[in-house]
């Protein structure tokens, strides 16, 4: 099983159309079960971006499309219209996995909240699918990611979270909202961020980014795709980092992208 995971389109003023059809070309070519897509798919939640968003994702051709809001979509009353556009299903069943969504987008508020009764539900659907692989995508980081300077955005309840997500033996979480491509272990777990596939603001890693997740014998492997580039394995984005440190911005990069 194949699943791709985008994140912080962003569509508006900082929104790259050529590097976002180009990722789209590139994700239907790999025929995934399911496109997971972790938030802020628009700048500032306004009608505009909704429907410039949703012409762009017509390009999308995927088995299973998971939208998720984040909190630029929550702006400027954007949780009215986010429903309106893009369908939203908190479990999905893919195969012998099953994707669980939390919602941690607040109305106009940039930090994130999964709440105590969602996170109960978490942990009773977590127990639910235990003999299935249980992957959990939210918008915001349940942990801190490097190069992405002062963090005062993170989940607010994120002890909570872990606890419930060690507790209930998760397989995978993924997470979008710093566009800074990292892998943390939490426990037996792998904590994947994901980078921003089409906007131009990056932190840490100065190249449009998308997950690619193949799922095997309830095994998890994941992998980086920079856009129009090559696969990395997480273990070289913490590699190129240390490298960035000693090293030209502009010519680390471009060796990345080739």
């Amino acid at each position: 099983m194949l699943i791709v995971q985008i994140s912080d389109v962003h569509c508006g003023s900082m929104f790259n159309y050529g590097v976002f059809r180009t990722a789209m070309d590139e994700i239907n070519a790999l025929s995934p079960d399911a496109v997971v897509i972790t938030g802020d798919i628009t700048e500032n939640g306004i009608l505009s971006e909704f429907k410039m968003a949703a012409e762009e994702f017509k390009k999308l051709k995927a088995k299973n499309a998971i939208y998720i809001s984040g909190n630029h979509d929550y702006r400027a009353t954007g949780y009215l219209l986010f429903k309106q556009f893009f369908p939203f299903n908190q479990v999905t069943e893919v195969e012998d996995a099953v994707i669980i969504v939390l919602s941690s987008a607040r109305p106009d508020r940039d930090d994130g909240e999964v709440g105590h009764r969602q996170n109960l539900w978490l942990e009773n659907t977590l127990e639910k699918y235990k003999d299935r692989v249980k992957i959990v995508a939210i918008h915001h980081h349940i942990i801190p990611v490097p190069d992405t300077g002062a963090d005062q955005i993170t989940i607010v309840d994120a002890g909570d979270v872990l606890r419930s997500l060690v507790k209930a033996k998760a397989d995978l979480v993924l997470c979008g909202h710093r566009h800074r491509p990292w892998k943390w272990q939490i426990e037996n777990i792998p904590v994947i961020h994901a980078g921003s596939v089409s906007c131009e603001k990056l932190r840490g890693f100065f190249l449009n980014s998308y997950n690619v997740i193949e799922v095997k014998d309830k095994r998890v492997k994941a992998k980086l795709k920079i856009v129009g580039g090559d696969y990395m394995d997480f273990k070289e984005v913490i590699q190129k980092r240390e490298i960035l440190q000693a090293s030209d911005v502009s010519e680390c990069s471009d060796s990345l992208a080739r």
